[in-house]
């Protein structure tokens, strides 16, 4: 099948390998030349515009696009926009809030453009291990691209699904990156607790590996957790300072909007913005009240 990529960072790259090693033929268009050549050299073919991408594709044309989420989705879609016809396709497989694909998906229909949006997990392991793929959009435009999904996927039948409507794959993957954010905690603050307690020394890569094989909270995240103490015991040189994507927060806000209690994904996300309060005025002030009603000591910064 022929699709055309646009946007070739890390992961865009790799689900372009991915697609060329199942037999696929790939247009591929990014404004850095050499993420294009990258791919080239893997057997893509070039595009240096959104109008020669669109011009090497046939009918019905397919774009998959790779583009961070917001205004750069919308900018690339206007493009797209002039370039489609009745009939063709747009995939957008970032992590877009659902709310704004409902918005872009009533756009492109006007004109007869379906949008299936795509929430794709597997990061920089998928090139190897395959995505798992959650997609929204009309049962006609997602079958035409089922072979598409069934080379991403990690086996044809297996880490993908159909799961409704235009919005309901981003909506889905907004939910997985927030119990994501959960389970991610969890694992963090129960290796913070051993890792406290000196006088047992535990080594908690071997602690790791031995939850890994046959206990109820092995995971890919715990494997990747001992990846990572094995690479670097101390956590040396690590800042403890977590980004987040966006997700978590629209995850925490749609619970809130539904009357659905899921405090673990909140705490989650404030412990994530914690860590970026390298001040601290919260605390500060905690100290000083303590102060103030008990007479106890504050503990002066040198």
């Amino acid at each position: 099948m022929q699709l055309g990529m646009v946007g070739l960072g890390r992961m865009g790259a790799n689900m372009t390998e991915r697609l060329l090693n199942g037999g696929h033929q790939i247009v591929a268009y990014d404004r850095d030349p050499q993420a294009v050549t990258r791919v080239t050299s893997k057997g893509a073919v070039a595009a240096d515009s959104m109008h020669s991408l669109v011009a090497q594709l046939g009918s019905p044309k397919a774009v998959w696009i790779m583009v961070p989420a917001g205004e750069p989705v919308d900018e690339t879609i206007h493009s797209l926009l002039v370039e489609l016809e009745e009939g063709d396709l747009v995939i957008d497989g970032g992590n877009s809030n659902y709310r704004d694909t409902l918005r872009r998906a009533t756009t492109l229909e006007e004109r007869g453009v379906s949008l299936v949006d795509v929430g794709t997990s597997g990061g920089v392991w998928g090139l190897s291990e395959g995505y798992c793929l959650m997609v929204g959009g009309r049962k006609s435009a997602v079958a035409h691209l089922t072979p598409i999904f069934e080379t991403l996927a990690p086996d044809p039948n297996l880490g993908w699904g159909h799961v409704g409507p235009s919005g309901a794959g981003h909506f889905v993957k907004m939910v997985h990156n927030g119990i994501e954010y959960g389970m991610m905690q969890a694992y963090a603050e129960g290796f913070a607790i051993m890792q406290r307690k000196a006088e047992f020394k535990l080594d908690l890569h071997q602690v790791a590996e031995i939850w890994r094989h046959g206990s109820v909270v092995r995971s890919w995240l715990l494997d990747l957790t001992a990846r990572a103490l094995e690479e670097n015991p101390n956590m040396d040189q690590v800042a403890p300072y977590v980004q987040d994507s966006g997700e978590g927060r629209w995850t925490v806000f749609e619970s809130i909007d539904l009357d659905v209690a899921a405090p673990v994904t909140a705490l989650a996300l404030i412990q994530r913005l914690r860590s970026r309060d390298a001040e601290s005025f919260s605390d500060r002030l905690l100290a000083a009240m303590r102060n103030q009603f008990g007479g106890h000591a504050v503990k002066r910064e040198s």
